[in-house]
């Protein structure tokens, strides 16, 4: 677990894993065919030293999100619709908290009954990264890890948000092609290269700084 500590309240991770050729989907259109037990494992030890794990609506849809033991589970969304999702929301588990615009809140709702339901403000329906990190912080939820998807990740590293990257790199090439950071264009950062862990599968583990 030492490895994986940051330092400060007020922290915010990107964790994903992607293949070499730069794609965060695998021939199966997910991540499970990218992902291993090892990378499964270092997943388990950075949400537990979060306070949440903040994800997409997309992700939640396509690889069919389960809540976290350690976590509450955050869902991004703009539209309200959680159709397809896996999340069951049990006795032992956090209640979910759905991040929408104040018109996609009833939609929200009737997709996850039981959520707890956070309006963002937004324009033309679009949230501001920073307000749905602060509307997080304001809850308490301080130490933040972000799963993705590509576009919610690539909208919180151009908004100058991001401590630390995460970033497990599958040992494949070619096969679907999913932008890790999504299509639109990121603000141009650098990084510095804290941790570079590999397995006997090679599969490489690396920890960036992300540089202001």
């Amino acid at each position: 677990m030492p490895l994986y500590e940051l330092p400060g309240e007020d922290t915010l991770r990107i964790n994903l894993v992607g293949s070499v050729s730069g794609s965060a989907a695998g021939q199966d259109d997910t991540s499970e065919t990218l992902t291993n037990r090892a990378d499964r494992k270092i997943l388990g030890v950075i949400r537990r030293l979060s306070d949440v794990v903040l994800v997409g609506a997309a992700s939640v849809r396509a690889e069919g999100y389960q809540l976290p033991r350690t976590a509450p589970l955050a869902i991004v969304t703009s539209s309200g619709d959680l159709g397809g999702h896996r999340v069951d929301i049990t006795a032992d588990r956090h209640v979910p908290i759905v991040l929408c615009p104040a018109a996609a809140a009833e939609r929200a709702g009737e997709s996850l009954p039981d959520a707890q339901i956070v309006v963002i403000p937004d324009g033309d329906g679009r949230m501001a990264a920073g307000d749905l990190i602060a509307a997080l912080r304001e809850r308490g939820l301080r130490r933040i890890v972000c799963e993705g998807g590509p576009s919610l990740a690539g909208q919180l590293l151009d908004a100058g948000l991001v401590d630390e990257l995460c970033l497990s790199t599958s040992p494949v090439l070619g096969g679907v092609s999913l932008p890790l950071f999504g299509s639109a264009p990121i603000t141009s950062r650098r990084l510095s290269l804290g941790q570079l862990l590999t397995d006997e599968s090679s599969t490489i583990y690396a920890r960036w700084s992300v540089l202001s």
